[in-house]
């Protein structure tokens, strides 16, 4: 059988494993249960396996990249590198701010987005773009690497290699933190792109000896095992096999218990927003060209505009279900004094067309005097209170009327949305009638007359909750159902919750 020369990421984490007996204190290998069973049912485990090992490096990496700061600014210099298969595996964007993306796809996008022959020069463009911003390495037909999901970090704290393969018929996920395993692991990467895209080797080249695979802290070994272990399901203790007297580190895990809705929500949060990344990311690239059409700039702002709006809904459906998933302590949230007048400034036209789009109208009454300054986190503000007024607007009925009252009381500042119906007195009775919804779950409720899912208001009172605010759900017989969420008033300090 042919053997292809460059090997795979899961080929040098295996060979590397051998070398040390199964033992090594900077890498490690998670199998899928060794007793027999369906294919089928152990890709799944080992599919879960690395969503977990996801979500600790997402962790790790928002505390060691966004621990000094809490505004992101996507013109900064890079703080690190991510090579990755498919789509981004990191689609935080505060951490994508501070990272440059690379991606391997089977699909040579560059030679399908323009005619081969048709515009040479604007092909050139194109790659040259793609090449500073970080994007795409098409994968030769038949290379094998296109069958394993992998994602390598380099940073100035640590270097990470994560693969999720088959181990002959066995999934199984392994990742690695020894930088001579990483710096193998680039090089078989790097000689992929320099064969199918040698334009953009250079300047990946250039940001990777920044960021040279490093030893790292043991510390931050720890703590990312620690977190792999916050993120796991519970392990019945008989599922666990010991290795024997020299500690074998590569443990066969048999996750028995069924995944919960919660996890379910958590991985299609993050599969629907990866993907969405890598369209919005190509959609901006395009429109950074000189010689598009008016028309084609105008959908591609489109296509632009609905990337965003869904990522941001997947990331508010992910941070629900990680809140949930976290009963004993509330996961790192960033709040610090914000002024909530520049986030409705930037927020209230966006409302607006929300509302325009379902025949609604909105508009903000502000108090006369200068708004004070919150304690929240800016970021998640501004995505919580579009996603409350996006799912209040889902249960208006058309030709209503929205008015959000912002007032001052006492410590906190409130924000009330009120439905003021301009409909006909029989309209406005059936309007006052709460919209028909089903539970979803822990988190999810289906609205049936308009097919929408959404966050249920508990979800939505512990989002609220996290970023320091408080939500209350009110029936009123004439207007129907009122929102008011409480937000604190700055006193001159900023807390960090861990």
């Amino acid at each position: 059988m042919h053997r292809w020369i460059i090997p795979t990421l899961s080929e040098i984490l295996a060979s590397n494993d051998a070398k040390h007996d199964g033992y090594s204190s900077n890498s490690c290998v998670v199998s899928a249960s060794s007793e027999e069973s369906a294919v089928a049912n152990k890709s799944a485990k080992a599919a879960q396996q690395w969503r977990v090992a996801i979500a600790a490096l997402e962790n790790l990496l928002r505390q060691t990249l966004l621990q000094d700061t809490v505004d992101t600014n996507c013109n900064s210099a890079p703080q690190g590198v991510v090579l990755a298969s498919f789509a981004p595996a990191i689609a935080n964007p505060q951490l994508m701010s501070k990272l440059r993306a690379w991606t391997f796809t089977k699909d040579s996008w560059q030679h399908q987005l323009l005619p081969a022959d048709a515009n040479r020069v604007a092909a050139q463009e194109m790659l040259q773009l793609a090449a500073e911003s970080g994007v795409v390495f098409p994968l030769l037909p038949g290379d094998p690497l296109a069958q394993e999901q992998f994602c390598l970090v380099l940073t100035a704290q640590f270097s990470l290699v994560m693969v999720l393969a088959e181990n002959g018929s066995v999934p199984v996920f392994l990742f690695s933190f020894e930088p001579e395993v990483v710096e193998q692991a680039w090089y078989a990467l790097r000689a992929r792109a320099a064969l199918t895209t040698s334009e953009s080797v250079v300047h990946l080249d250039k940001l990777v000896q920044q960021y040279y695979p490093i030893a790292p802290n043991y510390q931050t070994v720890m703590h990312f095992s620690r977190l792999l272990l916050r993120y796991m399901p519970e392990v019945p203790p008989e599922a666990v096999r010991d290795g024997g007297a020299t500690r074998n580190y590569n443990s066969e895990l048999n996750f028995s218990a069924p995944r919960s809705d919660v996890e379910l929500l958590q991985a299609f949060a993050h599969e629907v927003r990866t993907p969405l990344t890598t369209i919005r990311t190509l959609t901006r690239l395009l429109l950074k060209r000189r010689d598009l059409a008016t028309d084609a700039i105008k959908r591609l702002e489109i296509i632009d505009h609905e990337c965003t709006e869904q990522i941001d809904r997947m990331e508010l459906l992910f941070r629900a279900a990680e809140l949930e998933k976290c009963t004993t302590k509330q996961p790192g949230t960033y709040l610090t004094a914000m002024s909530l007048t520049q986030v409705l400034q930037q927020s209230i036209p966006r409302w607006q067309k929300q509302a325009s789009r379902r025949n609604l109208t909105l508009d903000v009454v502000l108090p006369q005097q200068q708004l004070p300054t919150v304690v929240s986190d800016p970021k998640m503000l501004d995505r919580v209170l579009t996603g409350l007024i996006e799912n209040f607007t889902r249960s208006l009925p058309p030709g209503s009327h929205i008015q959000v009252q912002v007032i001052p009381a006492g410590d906190q500042l409130k924000l009330q949305l009120l439905p003021k119906s301009q409909l006909s007195d029989k309209d406005r009775q059936q309007s006052t009638v709460p919209p028909i919804r089903k539970s979803l779950g822990q988190l999810l409720t289906f609205q049936p007359e308009t097919g929408t899912i959404s966050l249920n208001m508990t979800a939505t009172k512990q989002l609220f909750q996290a970023i320091g605010g408080k939500l209350i759900v009110r029936q009123r017989p004439d207007e129907g159902e009122v929102l008011t969420i409480f937000l604190p008033l700055d006193v001159k300090q900023t807390e960090y919750c861990s």
